[in-house]
C-alpha cells in the first residue's frame, strides 16, 4: 500500500472571502477523501479554515509548517513542524505536497507558493482567483495549472491529477 496523498491548501493569512469559506470546505473534502492536509499552520485565514474543515471529518490528518517558533498555531493542526525559516517554509509546504490548491492569490506569500509549486513541477489548482492571476499563473504553468470554479471541482481535479501520479 502506497502512502496517502498530501494536499496543500494555501492562501491569505487574513479573513478574505470567498477564500476562507472555500478553504473550510476544501479541508473537509480533503479529509473525506482520506488525504493528508498540509498548510502553513497559522491560526488565521485560509490556513485556519482549511484545518478546521479537515477536523470536521473523521480520521483526518493535518500537518502544519510554521514559519517561526512563536507563530500562533491552529488548534486543528495535528502535526506542527516549526521551521524558524520564515517565508522559506513555503518551499517546504509545496515540496511536501502532491497537489497544491490556492484559495485566492491575494498577496505575495500565496503567489510565492504557487510560483514555487510551478517551478518544482507540482500541479496547482487555482480557486477563487481573479482573472489576472489565473492568466499569469496559467501562462507560466506549462499545463500544470488548473482552474476550479468551486471546492468540489478542485477536489475532482485533484483526484484526476493524483490518479496520474505514481504515489
Amino acid at each position: 500500500m502506497g502512502r496517502k496523498p498530501v494536499i496543500a491548501i494555501v492562501g491569505a493569512g487574513r479573513e478574505i472571502e470567498p477564500a476562507v469559506s472555500s478553504a473550510l470546505e476544501l479541508g473537509r473534502l480533503v479529509a473525506d477523501n482520506g488525504w493528508v492536509l498540509i498548510t502553513g499552520a497559522r491560526n488565521a485565514g485560509v490556513m485556519k479554515a482549511a484545518n478546521d474543515g479537515a477536523k470536521e471529518a473523521k480520521d483526518s490528518l493535518t500537518i502544519g509548517i510554521l514559519p517561526y517558533s512563536d507563530a500562533d498555531v491552529s488548534s486543528s493542526v495535528d502535526v506542527a513542524i516549526v521551521t524558524d525559516a520564515g517565508q522559506a517554509r513555503n518551499n517546504i509546504i509545496v515540496l511536501s505536497a502532491d497537489v497544491v490548491i490556492a484559495c485566492g492569490v491575494d498577496g505575495a506569500g500565496t503567489a510565492s507558493e504557487v510560483a514555487l509549486a510551478i517551478k518544482n513541477g507540482k500541479p496547482v489548482i487555482l480557486l477563487s482567483v481573479d482573472d489576472q492571476a489565473n492568466d499569469f499563473f496559467s501562462g507560466i504553468g506549462r499545463g500544470r495549472v488548473k482552474i476550479a470554479g468551486s471546492p468540489k471541482e478542485a477536489i475532482e481535479i485533484a483526484r484526476v491529477l493524483l490518479q496520474g501520479d505514481s504515489t
